[in-house]
Formats: structure tokens, C-alpha cells, sequence
């Protein structure tokens, strides 16, 4: 059985559910949870936050009348688990964008801690891989450690489209099926790793709007025309800021764990934001209670796109070139073939619900063709036919013409 060639130290058990019903079966491994400093989970986070802003400017400007939405914690997660796998260019440029410290571990256990004590979220960080490849056991530790994580083994080589329907099914399961079928068919052809991440928030609220206040109203579209939304409208205590050129309003959701920050631009906000980490922060700290009549439109937006360009944009070129170093997950881990990204949200008078999920596909490395020394027996030789176990010459010729008898 493939499993045992991993360690001792890990743990194997049959993962089923949705993703043994319609795909391929998957078994899990596990590594273990080192014992890390504690760290805190702040840095990760300000980097998760400037990751974001940066991936954010890269996509509006791609096509500045789009809307766009992504969820850079679900990016950054995919991508981490990837990072921690890396080595050489190829970690420094990933650590670099998702602007990690020296020593992450500590940082992404906090960060994947914070995430799971929210309420009305859901997470869920994973690694799949093929059933006939290895993963060291330094990386096991490190993914259980920085993510909760473990690897579903499936057979991604002599079955991806149902390795594709397990995953796929997974994460629609963590999405509460607002992500569907994010990995296309025929994508998995020669991926040896596919690293996920998911996550779901559904939050009412702290002051709901009254249904019988929303009304339809003008909005200035980035294209520059005009359109009619509807707009929920209500008044009362929200916290509220200037900053930089922004007009920034902050409503809480039931609990007080969570929070919406509106930020309206100056101007006609026709041109892609380039907010800045700093100004975010800001209104962090600044908003304060005020009351205040508010008009916010109702929305229903979606994203699905391939973010590699993207990624390659900002400076992990890297990881997608032959030049990508992986071995840290496994001596036979290539480039990163795909990052795909989906998140949709909605937002109504009771709250909020959204999701998104990544899925980054690393490939198995090509071997180079196999050098095989190459003897043509092209001018005259000799035969020798011998008692192998003694070396009795039984028959000697030198052929010096194949063509005569």
C-alpha cells in the first residue's frame, strides 16, 4: 500500500463524504503540529492586507469598468501553503508578496487560529496529491502546522477528472455551494499537487435595514454612465471617518467580531483606487461613532478568473517558470501550472454572505530524457560466445563484412 511509504509519524485514515460519492476517493495524511514559538498573528495579517490592496490594483487595471471580488485571506492561504513548500528565488519572491517574516510558522498558526474562531466563518485549508508521490515529511509538519492542513491522497495522474469532481465537490461543501466546479475539466492533466483553500462568511447585521426603505436611486458607473440599484437606506450610529481622500463607513455585524468598512473615494471614482494599507488602517483606528443617514446599494457580485498573469505582474514570476523550486513539498513537484480564484457576495438589508475559495496546481516534474550511452557496431568487430560461469572461450569470430557468408 502506497500510504506506508510515507513516515511512521503520520497518520492515515479514509476521507469520504461528498468527495468519495461523486469523484475519486481520497485518503488523508497527516503530519504533525510542531511545537513553535507563539507568535502573533498581526504581521500576517497587515501582509494578507497588502498582498490584497496590491492584487486589487492589478486587477482593476486590467479593466477598470469590471467589478471585481476576491477574497485575499483565501489567496494568501492557497499560496501560503504553496510557499512553505518552496526554496531559493522561488520562496523569496512569494514571501516577499505575501510579505511574510523571516520565520512564518509561528505567525500562520495565530492567523489560522484567528480565522477559525469567528463567528458566521468557515475555513478549510487543504492539500491534495497524487497517490504515487511522496511529500516530505518537514513540509506535512509545516502545512499542519501553519494550516490545520493535511494531504488527501487521490489519483490524480490516472484519474483526474475524478480527482477533479473529489476537489471540486470539497470545496463546494465549504462554500456552502456558492463555489462550484472551480477547477475546469481537463485542468489536472499532469498536476501532481493541487493546494486549496476555502472560506464562507454568512453575518447579519448589528442594525439590519428596514426592507421598506430600499429604493431605487442613480449610480455613477466606473464606465461613466448612469444606472439604477436599488439602495437600502437607514440612519443611525455607524463608525465613521475621513482619511486620504476617503470617506470611510464602518458597520458592525451581529457579535461585534465582524465589520464592514465602506469606503467611498473622492471624486467620481472612475479610476482604480490604489488605496493604501496605511489609509485601511487608519480608519481602523480614527472611525468613530457618529450618526449618520446611510444610502449603501444592494449587490450580488461574482468572480472566477486564472490569477497567474496577476501574480506574475506583481513579482512571482518564479513559480510559474521552469526555473520554480518546490522540492520542499517533493523532489518531483515542478511549476505551478494555474491559480484560480473565485468569491461571490451578497449583500441585502439582513447582511452579508459571501465566499470564496483557491486552488493553486503545482505539476510533476518532467524528467529529462534518460542520456543512454549509444554503440553502433559499424566496422568490423568481434564475437566472443563464452561459458558464463567459468569464461571458457567457446566461439571467437571477427566480423569483418556482414554482407559475405
Amino acid at each position: 500500500m502506497k500510504i506506508l511509504s510515507w513516515t511512521a509519524a503520520l497518520l492515515a485514515v479514509a476521507v469520504c463524504g461528498t468527495a468519495c460519492t461523486s469523484g475519486a476517493e481520497a485518503t488523508e495524511v497527516r503530519g504533525r503540529v510542531l511545537d513553535v514559538p507563539a507568535a502573533e498573528a498581526g504581521p500576517l495579517i497587515a501582509g494578507d492586507l497588502r498582498f490584497g490592496l496590491r492584487m486589487l490594483d492589478a486587477w482593476c487595471a486590467r479593466d477598470p469598468k469590471a467589478n471585481v471580488v476576491f477574497s485575499p485571506s483565501s489567496l494568501a492561504g492557497g499560496l501560503g501553503m504553496a510557499a512553505l513548500g518552496a526554496e531559493g528565488e522561488t520562496a523569496a519572491e512569494m514571501a516577499g508578496l505575501l510579505g511574510w517574516p523571516k520565520d512564518p510558522l509561528g505567525g500562520l498558526k495565530a492567523r489560522s487560529d484567528a480565522l477559525r474562531g469567528l463567528p458566521g466563518v468557515r475555513t478549510s485549508d487543504q492539500v491534495w496529491a497524487d497517490e504515487g508521490w511522496k511529500a516530505g515529511q518537514g513540509y506535512l509538519d509545516r502545512v499542519a502546522t501553519a494550516y490545520g492542513a493535511g494531504v488527501k491522497l487521490l489519483p490524480l495522474e490516472t484519474d483526474p477528472e475524478g480527482s477533479r469532481k473529489a476537489v471540486n465537490d470539497a470545496i463546494s461543501d465549504d462554500t456552502e455551494g456558492m463555489i462550484k466546479d472551480l477547477i475546469p475539466a481537463g485542468a489536472l492533466d499532469g498536476v501532481g499537487w493541487v493546494l486549496t483553500d476555502a472560506i464562507h462568511l454568512k453575518a447579519d447585521w448589528a442594525q439590519e435595514f428596514e426592507p421598506e426603505k430600499t429604493a431605487t436611486g442613480a449610480f455613477g458607473t466606473a464606465a461613466g454612465g448612469r444606472t439604477d440599484v436599488k439602495f437600502m437606506n437607514g440612519t443611525g450610529d455607524f463608525g465613521y471617518a475621513r482619511h486620504g481622500g476617503w470617506t470611510g463607513v464602518r458597520l458592525p455585524y451581529t457579535g461585534g467580531r465582524l465589520g464592514m468598512l465602506a469606503l467611498l473615494p473622492d471624486g467620481d471614482g472612475r479610476e482604480c483606487p490604489k488605496l493604501a494599507a496605511e489609509t485601511v488602517e487608519a480608519f481602523g483606528s480614527g472611525a468613530s461613532g457618529t450618526r449618520l443617514e446611510l444610502s449603501l446599494p444592494k449587490v450580488d457580485l461574482s468572480t472566477g478568473e486564472e490569477v497567474g498573469p496577476l501574480l506574475q505582474s506583481l513579482g512571482m514570476a518564479t513559480a510559474f517558470s521552469e526555473r520554480a523550486d518546490f522540492t520542499g513539498i517533493s523532489p518531483n513537484a515542478g511549476s505551478v501550472s494555474a491559480v484560480r480564484h473565485a468569491a461571490k457576495l451578497r449583500m441585502d438589508e439582513k447582511g452579508t454572505e459571501a465566499a470564496a475559495a483557491t486552488s493553486v496546481e503545482i505539476e510533476v516534474k518532467s524528467a529529462a530524457p534518460e542520456e543512454l550511452p549509444r554503440v553502433a557496431f559499424d566496422r568490423p568487430y568481434l564475437l566472443l560466445l563464452q561459458d558464463l560461469s567459468t569464461g571458457e572461450p567457446l566461439f571467437l569470430a571477427r566480423v569483418a563484412d556482414p554482407s559475405r557468408g
